[in-house]
């Protein structure tokens, strides 16, 4: 049978032609853009193998991570000591060293997660400053080396089972205050004080120990304490007012909720005449009467000393925890003034600043 050809069919055998010709064509183009992208990959695969660009280098440098439960002067300072020792030591943030950074801002299970996200990147050490973080730390990992810092008793918070080679993954800086010192400070300045208010969060193991501390020494000191306990730092302000008309003075112990709305205790107590005494050397600048403690750059730079050693390959557990001897007095001239407090003259010569 003979096809009739036909003004149609022609139009319809030439759009035949023209699909399967263009299909053809595109078939040879993504065959041709599919080579040329696999070169590229092979490419820039091999040299990246023969030429590490500068991210590659970084990655070959060792990574710490750092975490505080929140940011306040006294555990800035701890983080700027630890940096400070490691870039003396050779170990230079940006150079050889990454360092990450993340605070819980006061949340114990923002401190988790922080914990957890730090273990899922694999640091070459972790520093947990203050307790509620190196205690999240701890929970999260048994094989990172951890490096506490500003821990008041890392015993009891369960960090390690003895100061000396520890042992396990973790060692560290304590910054036990000295409970008995404070309290014979606190009347020798104001010897008529006789009820003590004592604020603190009683959710963070390191008050806790303080605050036991505290009982312990306050009658041989002649002094009855009165405590108010808060669980964040918003609630500060109400356990001070509470305090008001039942004490003669405030102590603040190295709280860490506490102190970082330090503010608050300064506000209520100028309105009722009321000296702050502090665990905390930082506070006298911000309103504290007195504080006899560690200058924190230096616990910092005490853990740095630490951490180089972790990063140079020495063993976690089997460097001893350490606490911190050296203490400072400060004394706010200002802040007596207000109050019509007198120091000593033996007392300013003792003093390692006097803020006024």
């Amino acid at each position: 049978m003979v096809k009739k050809i036909t003004k149609k069919s022609v139009l319809l055998d030439n759009s035949v032609v023209r699909f399967f010709t263009r299909n053809q064509k595109t078939r040879r183009l993504t065959y041709c853009v599919a080579f040329v992208a696999a070169l590229v990959f092979v490419i820039v695969a091999v040299c990246s193998w023969l030429y590490p660009t500068s991210a590659g280098a970084e990655e070959k440098g060792k990574v710490l991570a750092i975490t505080d439960i929140v940011e306040h002067p006294a555990l800035t300072a701890v983080r700027e000591g630890v940096l400070e020792t490691l870039a003396e030591k050779g170990f230079v943030e940006g150079e050889n060293l990454t360092v990450i950074y993340e605070s819980a801002q006061g949340n114990v299970a923002t401190a988790q997660q922080i914990a957890d996200s730090f273990v899922s990147k694999k640091p070459d050490v972790i520093v947990g400053i203050a307790t509620p973080s190196a205690q999240a730390l701890v929970g999260a990992t048994r094989k990172i080396p951890i490096v506490f810092s500003a821990v008041t008793d890392p015993v009891g918070a369960d960090l390690i089972p003895q100061m000396r080679k520890p042992g396990g993954n973790v060692t560290g800086v304590s910054d036990l205050s000295p409970i008995d010192k404070h309290l014979k400070l606190i009347r020798k300045i104001t010897p008529k004080v006789r009820k003590l208010g004592v604020i603190y969060n009683a959710g963070e193991a390191n008050s806790v120990s303080l605050v036991k501390l505290i009982r312990e020494h306050s009658a041989k000191n002649k002094l009855e304490i009165k405590e108010a306990t808060v669980a964040k730092s918003s609630e500060v302000s109400q356990a001070t007012q509470s305090l008001v008309g039942k004490v003669d003075a405030l102590y603040v112990p190295t709280d860490n909720t506490v102190v970082s709305a330090f503010e608050s205790v300064v506000r209520v107590a100028s309105e009722a005449k009321l000296a702050i005494y502090a665990g905390d050397t930082d506070s006298v600048n911000r309103g504290a009467l007195a504080a006899l403690g560690f200058n924190y750059k230096d616990v910092g730079k005490q853990t740095g000393e630490i951490v180089a050693k972790v990063l140079r390959g020495k063993n976690v557990g089997s460097l001893n925890a350490e606490g911190v001897e050296i203490t400072e007095l400060y004394l706010n001239q200002g802040k007596a003034d207000e109050l019509g407090i007198k120091f000593g003259k033996k007392l300013l010569k003792e003093a390692k600043k006097i803020v006024r």
